[in-house]
């Protein structure tokens, strides 16, 4: 496994000095920082990060709408183009919210239609999808992907391994729980987990209810080689968070000091 952080999330109400953040987040071992500003992919590089994903368009208004797919398409593609050529991994899709009367089945359908010629770019440009699963209950009301089982219909549909779910633990316990038995069914689905506390998205600590130390065994187990990408803001010092999430996916970091 390979472990990321999410500059939004660790900056969130922050003032930060990017280039010391960075820096001291390689320090303390992560290997790659997700959604970060572009301006700042060079100072990432420096500090020998990887670019792990980008967003690729807003997360209201996706896939599941067929009157969108024209310009999805378009803009999607141009974030594939330019994470291919910056050198960043993946870019981030979503179905949007429900439109019409809600029905999941045919919301399906359009994104696995809206989807596959993007997914194919994705492919010829080196680059993975990844369609994220999101909480509709608090965070993003009236979101269509907001279950794994709709997720996997999509990817199943799509059928390329240029796309895969982006599995966030603090959006599925928020929705379904049962998280070790979703992971381990849908594993061949998951191409990017997620980490945050649940049901307040801090810090991966006793104060929330996901036990994340099983979660990181049970990948392990898996044998999962993709990103664990910590997408949590941190109730304290921002860096001594990231250490102590680091540490539960890979016990031979130090808590208390640099890796």
């Amino acid at each position: 496994m390979r472990q990321s952080f999410a500059w939004w999330s660790f900056t969130a109400g922050r003032d930060v000095e990017p280039a010391a953040l960075l820096r001291e987040a390689a320090a303390a071992g992560a290997q790659g920082v997700e959604m970060l500003p572009e301006a700042l992919w060079p100072v990432a590089r420096d500090a020998g990060l990887s670019l792990v994903t980008l967003t690729g368009h807003t997360l209201e208004r996706g896939f599941n709408d067929p009157s969108l797919h024209a310009a999805l398409t378009d803009e999607v593609r141009r974030n594939i183009d330019k994470a291919a050529a910056g050198g960043c991994e993946a870019v981030i899709v979503f179905s949007g919210n429900r439109i019409g009367d809600g029905a999941d089945g045919p919301a399906i359908q359009a994104c696995v239609e809206g989807l596959a010629p993007v997914v194919a770019h994705a492919e010829q440009a080196g680059v993975r999808l990844l369609l994220e699963l999101l909480n509709s209950k608090v965070d993003h009301p009236g979101h269509q992907c907001d279950r794994t089982a709709f997720g996997a219909e999509v990817v199943r549909g799509v059928n390329s391994p240029a796309l895969r779910l982006l599995y966030d633990g603090y959006h599925m316990q928020l929705m379904e729980g049962d998280l070790s038995r979703t992971i381990k069914a849908n594993f061949d689905l998951i191409g990017h987990v997620h980490t945050a506390g649940a049901p307040g998205r801090r810090d991966l600590d006793d104060r929330q209810e996901i036990h994340w130390p099983a979660i990181a065994g049970l990948l392990r187990h898996l044998r999962y080689q993709g990103w664990v990408g910590h997408e949590f803001v941190p109730r304290g010092d921002p860096i001594t968070a990231l250490r102590a999430a680091l540490v539960q996916f890979d016990g031979s970091l130090q808590s208390g000091g640099a890796a």
